[in-house]
């Protein structure tokens, strides 16, 4: 267990990649010294938004150990995760931390039965260690989704709906009884008919199976209806962060408050009125390689400061925001005074 009380906590990480070949490539930052962390007791619903070329595809990437940060570290429960090294610590750390991704049909091999990956999954973890054994924690998981194992024994995968495929998904996460699930836009496949019932069923295993579940989408949607906290990346950055109903209802940075405007005002209390899907917007890969905010050249707010390094951090009411507006500087600008 952490020694610090944190089940996850990211310290300062950015991620580069060289692009363009070896010699002469470009060097792009995928992540950029982002940072937050995880309660071991208290399960929650952190949500990172953020439109194609974000960033937040990398960051997942890094949490389930498939990347080395290039700077920063990611501990889980006080380890840093650079120091597994062989299959029986990285299995360790898999039965704690399991993935939902995106599409649900290319988690199962369209010629094995369903039922098949999951008693793997509970024998593999050691979770079970006879077939009856496994078949009682198998339909204990799909029971936790609404499903049972006499509804998918035998099945293929194209005989399950998309929507009982995904919850399937996260039935055989749920079988090494997590601490935490990283869901990968999980409900951009799914029927909009469906999206609220995989959703809710995040809500589901965080306040019934004390599971914390980080929840990566581009949908400012469903974000709003099932957060906690969110964390809007642009570019690398997590530009603004703090309580879901802060940053989606009161936004202070100018990125945020673009989003905002392509939404319904939610009323408080009323989530579901945020229920159909709503995308961010194309990316603009020029971005990337700008000097200071990487929202500069499309701010209505910009200073000259804004072009030449990056933001601070900024403490504005519960929000956490990356804005020179709510700097000196901005305060000077704001008064017409020089800087």
């Amino acid at each position: 267990m952490s020694d610090n009380g944190k089940l996850l906590d990211v310290q300062h990480v950015t991620v580069e990649f060289h692009i363009g070949g070896l010699l002469g490539g470009t060097l792009l930052t995928a992540v950029n010294d982002i940072s937050f962390s995880l309660d071991n007791d208290k399960p929650e619903i952190l949500t990172l938004a953020g439109e194609s070329g974000s960033g937040k595809t990398t960051l997942s990437r890094l949490l389930l150990r498939d990347l080395e940060p290039t700077r920063g570290k990611v501990l889980f429960e006080g380890r840093d995760l650079s120091t597994i090294r062989n299959r029986s610590e990285f299995k360790e750390f898999m039965k704690k931390v399991q993935p939902v991704f995106q599409n649900p049909f290319e988690t199962f091999n369209p010629l094995r039965r369903v039922d098949a990956y999951l008693f793997d999954t509970a024998m593999n973890f050691g979770i079970a260690k006879t077939r009856r054994d496994a078949a009682e924690v198998v339909d204990a998981a799909l029971r936790n989704v609404g499903l049972s194992l006499d509804e998918v024994r035998q099945r293929y995968p194209h005989e399950l709906s998309g929507g009982q495929i995904q919850r399937v998904s996260v039935a055989r996460a749920l079988i090494s009884k997590p601490k935490l699930i990283l869901a990968d836009e999980p409900v951009s496949m799914v029927d909009a008919s469906l999206r609220m019932e995989i959703v809710n069923l995040f809500q589901k295993l965080r306040d019934e199976q004390k599971v914390s579940v980080i929840y990566i989408t581009h949908d400012l949607a469903t974000a709003y209806y099932i957060s906690d906290r969110i964390g809007i990346m642009l570019r690398g950055y997590v530009v603004e962060s703090g309580p879901v109903e802060d940053v989606l209802e009161r936004p202070v940075h100018p990125y945020t408050q673009l989003l905002k405007e392509s939404v319904p005002d939610p009323a408080p209390k009323e989530r579901e009125t945020w229920a159909k899907h709503i995308a961010l917007g194309t990316t603009e890969v020029k971005e990337y390689g700008r000097i200071g905010c990487k929202f500069a050249g499309r701010c209505p707010h910009v200073m000259d400061v804004c072009r030449k390094a990056d933001p601070p951090d900024v403490q504005v009411g519960n929000q956490t925001v990356k804005c020179y507006l709510y700097t000196e500087q901005g305060t000077k600008a704001a008064a017409g005074t020089p800087n």
